[in-house]
C-alpha cells in the first residue's frame, strides 16, 4: 500500500557541465514528469496531481513489468533520435477514447524511470540515490513502452557534449548519496541545459498587472521570412529589471501604431508597435507550431536591424519558408523535423487548388525540392512544361494526402499522384537530370531553369522528357 501521493523532487539550475566522482549524469527528458503507483491498478500523477493514465493507455503496460512500486520518471513521446515535445502536447488534445487510441498508435509514449520512491510498502526516500537505483533495477523490467534510464558515473562534461551533438535539451546532475526529498528544489539534483537564443523584432506588448500595472506584460515577438514577412513566434514575460521595463515604456509612446502586422488570438489586448526595436531571448526549444518555449529576455539589440530578424534563426533555412506560410493548428500538412531520409524518394501530387496542377518534389539535402507544374508531367520528348519552383517541403510531405482547408495557403484537395525513387545523373544551378523510378514515372527528365531575363521571373524551370 502506498504512502500516499508523492510531489516529485526538483532541480536547481546549474550554469554549466562539471565532472565529479560523487555525481552522476543522466539525459534530461523533454517530457511529462510522472509518478507511477503501480499496484492492483494503475496511477499516472502528473505535477499537480492529475492522472494521467487515460491519456496514454500503452503506459499501462507498466504492470506487467513490475508491480507493488511507486515510480519517478518522465512521459516523453520519441521522434527521430530524440523528444519531441510538441507530439506530447497534441496527445494532451485528445478528447475521446477512440481519439485517445489513435493516438496512441500513431505517437506512442515511452515511460522513462529514473528513481523509485516506494517497494512493497516501504519507503525509500531516505536511501541513498546509488542504493535506490539498485533497486530500482532490479525492480522494474525495460518495455515497449517503458525504460529504466541509464546514468554515467563522473564524467559529467564529455556526456554533456554528448548529448549536445545528438540535439537533446542537456542533462541532470545527482549527487550519489542523495536522498529524495518531495516537492524540494535541492541543490543534490541538478539540471544543465544550454539555451538557444535569437534576436527578435518586438511588434507590440501586453498590458501589464500587479506590480507591473504601469508598465507591459510580455512583448509581442515576431521573425522575418525570406519574402520580407513577419510572423509571430511567441510572447516573453520575464527577464526584465524595473529599469528596463520603463525604458521600454519610454520608447514604445514613440513608435505605437494601429496597424497589426500579423494576426494573432492570444487572449489578451495588444497594443502594437512599428518594427523599430530588436531584443535578444533566449529559449529551451521551438515548438512545432513555430513558437519559443520558454522564452526569456537577455536585452535590446541596438546593433541589429529588425529586417535582419529572420526565421532562420530557429528553423532551417531550408523550410523557413515552408512553415511560416502554414497555421498547422487548422491545416494537417505535415511539419516536419521527425523523418530521415533515404535520399533519393520523389513524389508527384495532384493538387486541386485554385487552379489544378500537378507538385513534383525531389528530395535532396534532408528536404523535398519541389516544382509546380500547371500542366502536368510531359508525357513525351517533343512536350515542354513550364516548373515554378516553390518553397521546400519537409520529407513527410511525400506522404501527404488530404484536404488543406479554406484560408489556408495551398486550399484544396491533395492526392499522390505517383511516387518512388530518383537517381540523379547531374544537380547544378541550373539544369537538373534525373531518372524517375515510379508506378506511372520511368524514365529520364530535365529541368532546365529560365534565365533571369525571362519574362516569367527568375522561379520558372522548364520541365522536359529526356530521350532514353
Amino acid at each position: 500500500m502506498s504512502h500516499g501521493h508523492y510531489k516529485p523532487m526538483l532541480a536547481r539550475p546549474s550554469s554549466k557541465p562539471f565532472s565529479d566522482d560523487d555525481w552522476i549524469f543522466e539525459i534530461k527528458w523533454d517530457g511529462f514528469r510522472a509518478i507511477a503507483y503501480v499496484n492492483e491498478g494503475l496511477s499516472l500523477r502528473s505535477r499537480n496531481g492529475k492522472e494521467l493514465r487515460h491519456d496514454f493507455p500503452e503506459l499501462g503496460e507498466l504492470r506487467g513489468l513490475t508491480r507493488n512500486v511507486v515510480l519517478d520518471g518522465e512521459i516523453v513521446i520519441m521522434k527521430g533520435g530524440r523528444a519531441d515535445f510538441g507530439a506530447l502536447l497534441e496527445r494532451g488534445k485528445a478528447d475521446s477514447p477512440v481519439r485517445v487510441e489513435v493516438q496512441a498508435r500513431r505517437s506512442p509514449a515511452l515511460y522513462v524511470v529514473f528513481d523509485i520512491l516506494e517497494k512493497n510498502g516501504a519507503p525509500l526516500l531516505k536511501l541513498p540515490l546509488m542504493e535506490r537505483k539498485k533497486i530500482l533495477r532490479d525492480s522494474v523490467r525495460d518495455g515497449e513502452h517503458v525504460l529504466v534510464s541509464d546514468f554515467i558515473d563522473g564524467k559529467g562534461e564529455a556526456y554533456f557534449e554528448a548529448a549536445l551533438k545528438k540535439g537533446l535539451e542537456g542533462i541532470m546532475a545527482k549527487r550519489k548519496d542523495s536522498a529524495y526529498e518531495p516537492a524540494i528544489r535541492s541543490g543534490d539534483w541538478l539540471k544543465i541545459k544550454k539555451l538557444r537564443s535569437c534576436d527578435c523584432t518586438i511588434f507590440g506588448y501586453t498590458k501589464g498587472t500587479g506590480t507591473r500595472r504601469d508598465a507591459f506584460g510580455a512583448l509581442i515577438l515576431g521573425l522575418y521570412n525570406g519574402g520580407g514577412r513577419a510572423f509571430y513566434v511567441g510572447k516573453v514575460g520575464t527577464g526584465f529589471s524595473r529599469e528596463t521595463l520603463q525604458t521600454l515604456m519610454v520608447e514604445f509612446g514613440k513608435i505605437a501604431t494601429a496597424l497589426a502586422p500579423f494576426e494573432v488570438d492570444i487572449g489578451e489586448e495588444i497594443t502594437w508597435l512599428k518594427p523599430r526595436l530588436v531584443c535578444e531571448v533566449a529559449y529551451q526549444a521551438v515548438t512545432k507550431d513555430v513558437r519559443l518555449r520558454l522564452p526569456q529576455f537577455r536585452g535590446l539589440r541596438p546593433d541589429k536591424r529588425p529586417s535582419e530578424c529572420t526565421m532562420d534563426q530557429i528553423v532551417t533555412r531550408e523550410l523557413s519558408d515552408y512553415l511560416s506560410k502554414r497555421d498547422f493548428s487548422a491545416t494537417e500538412e505535415p511539419r516536419g523535423g521527425g523523418k530521415r531520409g533515404a535520399g533519393r524518394t520523389f513524389v508527384v501530387q495532384e493538387h486541386h487548388a485554385r487552379r489544378l496542377h500537378y507538385d513534383i518534389r525531389l528530395e535532396k539535402d534532408g528536404v523535398l525540392k519541389s516544382w509546380a507544374v500547371p500542366k502536368g508531367m510531359p508525357e513525351s520528348t517533343a512536350e515542354k512544361r513550364l516548373a515554378v519552383e516553390t518553397e521546400d517541403h519537409p520529407l513527410e510531405y511525400a506522404d501527404f494526402a488530404g484536404t488543406i482547408p479554406e484560408g489556408q495557403y495551398g486550399a484544396g484537395i491533395v492526392k499522390i499522384w505517383d511516387r518512388g525513387t530518383y537517381d540523379a545523373k547531374a544537380w547544378e544551378g541550373d539544369k537538373i537530370e534525373f531518372t524517375l523510378n515510379g508506378q506511372r514515372l520511368r524514365g529520364r527528365y530535365v529541368l532546365v531553369k529560365l534565365k533571369r531575363n525571362v519574362r516569367k521571373g527568375d522561379g520558372n524551370w522548364l520541365l522536359l522528357k529526356g530521350r532514353e
